[in-house]
C-alpha cells in the first residue's frame, strides 16, 4: 500500500510536470506585455482551457517551448526536444510527499499544489515575476483544502494554526517589503500567505524552519554567484524559488514527524 501511493504520486508529478512547460513559457513574460498566446514559430496555442493546457510540444510545428530563458522572435530556431527536467522534478517532489505523509488527507493538498509550486519557480526564474493568476488562488486555495483535510479521519495538522502561519508569514514578508522593496517583491509577499498556510499545518516550529530555510538556500545562491563572479552584492535574483523550495524542505520534516512509521 504505501510503496503503491509513492509510486501514484510520482505518476500524479509526471504527468501534471508534463503540462508545466507550457504554462510556464506562457507566464514568462514582463509584467507590461500580455501573456504569450502562439509557440515560438508563432503557432497559436490549441487544446483545453484555451490552449493553456497541453504538452510543451506544438502540435503544428512539432517544436517545443523553450525549457530555458523563453524565446523571442530573433533568437535562434527553437529546440525540438521536450523538456524532461521539469515533469522529473514535479514527480520526485510528489513522491517525497507521498512518502513523508503517508495516506493521511493533507497528502491531497501537497499533490494539487506541488505542479503550481514548480510552475511559480520556474516563472520567477525566468523572468523574475511570481503572476497574481497563480499566487492569489493559491493563497485562497491552500486553506479552504486543509479546512476540508482537516475534517477527514486520519489528519494530522491544525487548520487554525495553518490560518494564522498564512497571516504570520505574509506580515513578515509584507514588513520585510516595506523596509527593502527593491530587494523583495510583492508577489513574494502574496507566495509567502500560501507556503504560510502549508507550513503552518505541522506547527510554528516547521513553519519556522521552512522560512528559515528559503532564506537560508537564497543566501547560499547568492552568496555562490557573487563568489564566482557572476553577481554583484546588489544583484537581483529570483527568490521565489527558495521560498518554495525551504517550504517543501519545511513540510517534508513536518509530515516525516507527523505521519506514523509504515
Amino acid at each position: 500500500m504505501y510503496v503503491t501511493l509513492i509510486a501514484l504520486a510520482a505518476l500524479w508529478g509526471a504527468a501534471t510536470g508534463l503540462l508545466v512547460p507550457r504554462a510556464a513559457y506562457r507566464l514568462s513574460v514582463e509584467p507590461d506585455e500580455p501573456w504569450r498566446d502562439t509557440c515560438p514559430a508563432g503557432h497559436p496555442f490549441t487544446g483545453a482551457a484555451r490552449g493553456w493546457l497541453g504538452r510543451a510540444r506544438c502540435a503544428t510545428c512539432t517544436t517545443s517551448v523553450p525549457a530555458g530563458r523563453p524565446l523571442t522572435t530573433t533568437t535562434a530556431e527553437p529546440p525540438t526536444r521536450t523538456p524532461v527536467l521539469v515533469p522529473l522534478l514535479t514527480a520526485l517532489a510528489s513522491a517525497a510527499l507521498a512518502a513523508a505523509t503517508g495516506p493521511r488527507p493533507e497528502l491531497a493538498v501537497w499533490l494539487l499544489a506541488t505542479p503550481f509550486a514548480v510552475l511559480l519557480a520556474t516563472v520567477d526564474r525566468r523572468v523574475h515575476r511570481l503572476p497574481d493568476q497563480l499566487t492569489l488562488p493559491l493563497a485562497a486555495a491552500a486553506p479552504l483544502l486543509l479546512g476540508a483535510a482537516e475534517l477527514l479521519p486520519g489528519e494530522a495538522g491544525s487548520w487554525p494554526t495553518a490560518l494564522l502561519g498564512g497571516l504570520a508569514l505574509g506580515a513578515g514578508y509584507f514588513v520585510l517589503f516595506l523596509i527593502n522593496p527593491n530587494g523583495l517583491g510583492f508577489g513574494d509577499v502574496k507566495l509567502a500567505l500560501s507556503l504560510g498556510v502549508t507550513l503552518g499545518w505541522y506547527g510554528w516550529s516547521i513553519l519556522f524552519l521552512g522560512a528559515f530555510a528559503g532564506f537560508l538556500f537564497g543566501s547560499l545562491y547568492g552568496l555562490t554567484l557573487v563568489l564566482l563572479r557572476r553577481a554583484g552584492r546588489k544583484s537581483a535574483i529570483p527568490f521565489g524559488p527558495f521560498m518554495i523550495a525551504g517550504a517543501f524542505a519545511g513540510l517534508l520534516l513536518g509530515a516525516f514527524a507527523a505521519s506514523p512509521t509504515p
